[in-house]
């Protein structure tokens, strides 16, 4: 096993149980938590069903950033829920407006060395400071408020040695893009990717949190960078310096794997429709007609990040073919563009202003036009998840976007013939709390108000003895949880299952045949179970709890894959469907939607390490296959309970 790095050294201070052998099941403390408006109503109602007063974490906060809209009364009662639970349960509130919970837990929050579990799936933002932060589902973080230790299998740790330092126009983005080139987007399921090296200190914290950020596109456990002077001078700057502390891997430490960049030898790069991981260089790109351009997200909209596109758009005007839009990460980013003039500016080189929300990323608004390209400095261009469902995205870096905007096709900056702009960190940001919400005092009397849009965690039953299956989907590779539970125009259900519901597998439904949700409850209520089945990283992309929660409404009993995401796979188990994986991955081939598929005495076979018998009809008859899993006791007893919530 690995000695000495930094991943092992902060599991080791908040270890509580278990091994730290690779892959051995393991609890750790969880020091902070966050939760944002689209995951945190579900979380604080999970809260609630488990009777805790107050939360035991030394931080947790509410962050509203993804129900903006407010179209409808549901996106409002959700955040008023959320105001007054949190009052009650002892969390921070920060209010609409204040910005992306990612942006603002690395300005105003996070501390090296502590641990950060977020239900949301680029919570790993925070290892740009130093955080071991790790995304996961609502129920896991609630359980954590509870004071709960956080289960997770103990990583493998990649190292990737950064070397020199990057040349002009080239970004942290073309990092973690490099990264995804390397390591693409499935197959790093249990590893946990820290940086090291020389090169590591020409990068600021907003860079590495960049980095950080996309890491969870790998679908890696988290990302992390090592505490150091960078780490400091940014503290400093937000009137933080108490909370850094100096931390690295030791000098002998042992990765699992190290794979070394030269940030010298980058160049931009652009991760191609519809995926993170296809990824090309600018200058084969270059010339590509684009249609739109966004540059922010809680990936890229630091001061730092608008700054630069600010001077590459100073005294311009966008193309007339692109319709450009900036997204600050943080009502601090804001106010600093402001207090400078390059708001203004912006505006006068023809850029829309959108509010400090995750908006297009999870496409709530500035959807493009069918077809059309698409350059977002964002973390995801999967297929739809713009609320356009045959767009083109692109991601690409600040730089490229600013660049492309006013070619008005996809363009190397390095071709502008201008200086790149050299933007220090302030010595000072503009701090500003009065946006956060402190919870009230302990003993306080708080009223949780709770409108009528807002359901309660579904209830669910104890796994049964025999599992009667109809296979009531078969999918592909690389189903996100965009394909299963989508966002967008969908987001506002988030509080009521039995309405969310209704979009599982939105995506994917067939125009005039009956939808997946149909299908499913038809299934539930014969008394036969759903399951569905997919091919490899089953449920990668967003921590959304509501993948789970929902399927589980509607009878599915087990997911089998040839692979399934981790964070997915946890979801699944906490609300009591079977995750299993295809011993021979060939069967998937002789699966069809709508055959049956049976597993007698399943609460007997399902133990940690036994394989799984079940008995799958083709059309040639009846096949014998097995299943394997990856389940803990815990796993189990949990799965036959028919979920966390009834352990």
């Amino acid at each position: 096993m690995a000695k000495g790095t930094l991943t092992q050294k902060i599991i080791s201070a908040h270890l509580v149980s278990g091994g730290e052998r690779t892959g051995s099941e393991t609890g750790i403390r969880i020091d902070h938590t966050l939760t944002q408006d689209a995951t945190g109503t579900m979380a604080y109602l999970e809260l609630e069903a488990m009777g805790v007063e107050r939360v035991k974490t030394e931080i947790s906060v509410s962050y509203v950033d993804h129900n903006m809209m407010q179209n409808g009364p549901e996106n409002s009662n959700d955040h008023l829920y959320l105001q007054t639970v949190a009052a009650a349960k002892g969390v921070w509130f920060s209010r609409p407006g204040n910005g992306i919970c990612h942006q603002v837990h690395l300005e105003r929050f996070g501390a090296p060395g502590k641990t950060l579990l977020g239900s949301d799936s680029h919570t790993p933002t925070g290892g740009g400071i130093g955080m071991l932060a790790i995304g996961a589902g609502g129920l896991d973080v609630a359980l954590a408020m509870a004071g709960q230790p956080f289960r997770l299998a103990y990583p493998r740790v990649v190292g990737i040695k950064l070397e020199g330092r990057l040349p002009e126009w080239v970004a942290a983005k073309d990092v973690i893009l490099k990264v995804l080139s390397i390591l693409s987007t499935k197959g790093n399921v249990g590893s946990v990717v820290e940086y090291f090296g020389e090169g590591v200190k020409s990068l600021s914290v907003p860079e590495r949190a960049t980095i950080t950020n996309m890491g969870a596109e790998l679908g890696v456990t988290t990302s992390i960078f090592p505490s150091d002077e960078r780490t400091l001078e940014f503290l400093k700057a937000q009137g933080r310096e108490k909370s850094h502390t100096a931390l690295s891997a030791d000098p002998d430490a042992e990765y699992d794997r190290v794979i070394k960049i030269d940030l010298s030898s980058l160049v931009p790069l652009a991760a191609c429709p519809s995926s993170p991981d296809n990824i090309r260089s600018i200058e084969e790109l270059a010339g590509t007609p684009v249609s739109q351009v966004v540059i922010g997200s809680c990936t890229n909209s630091s001061f730092a990040d608008l700054m630069l596109a600010r001077e590459i758009l100073k005294g311009k005007m966008v193309s007339e073919k692109v319709s450009l839009a900036i997204a600050p990460g943080s009502r601090q980013v804001i106010r600093m563009l402001s207090d400078c003039g390059a708001l203004s500016d912006l505006v006068s080189s023809g850029a829309r202003i959108l509010e400090s929300s995750c908006g297009p990323c999870i496409g709530q608004g500035f959807s493009p036009a069918d077809g059309a390209v698409s350059l977002r400095t964002f973390n995801r261009n999967f297929p739809g998840r713009t609320g356009t469902k045959n767009d083109a995205v692109y991601i690409v870096s600040p730089l490229v976007a600013a660049a492309s905007a006013l070619a008005g096709s996809i363009a190397d900056p390095r071709n502008l013939g201008m200086k790149l702009p050299r933007i220090e960190t302030p010595a000072k940001f503009a701090v500003d709390d009065r946006m956060i919400i402190p919870p009230a005092p302990a003993g306080t009397k708080v009223e949780i108000i709770r409108k009528p849009t807002i359901g309660e965690p579904p209830a669910n039953r104890p796994l049964p003895e025999n599992i009667d299956g109809i296979i009531v989907i078969k999918t592909g590779d690389k189903i996100t949880t965009d394909h299963i539970m989508p966002a967008g125009s969908y987001l506002k259900y988030r509080s009521n299952i039995p309405a969310y519901s209704k979009y599982v597998f939105e995506p994917l439904n067939e125009k005039g045949k009956a939808t997946f949700a149909e299908r499913a409850a038809g299934i539930r209520d014969s008394g036969k179970h759903a399951v569905i089945v997919g091919r490899d990283s089953y449920g990668q992309g967003s921590s959304r709890e509501h993948a789970a929660i929902c399927p589980m409404y509607l009878g599915v009993k087990a997911v089998i894959a040839n692979s399934i995401e981790r964070i997915h796979s946890a979801n699944l188990v906490n609300f009591g469907i079977i995750p299993l994986i295809f011993d021979n991955p060939s069967d998937y081939d002789a699966v069809e939607e709508n055959a049956k598929i049976a597993v007698r005495d399943i609460r007997s076979q399902l133990r940690p390490g036994a394989k799984i018998k079940a008995v799958l009809s083709t059309k040639s008859g009846e096949k014998e296959i097995t299943l394997s899993h990856k389940l803990t006791d815990e796993d189990v007893k949990i799965i036959l309970a028919g979920g966390r919530l009834h352990c």
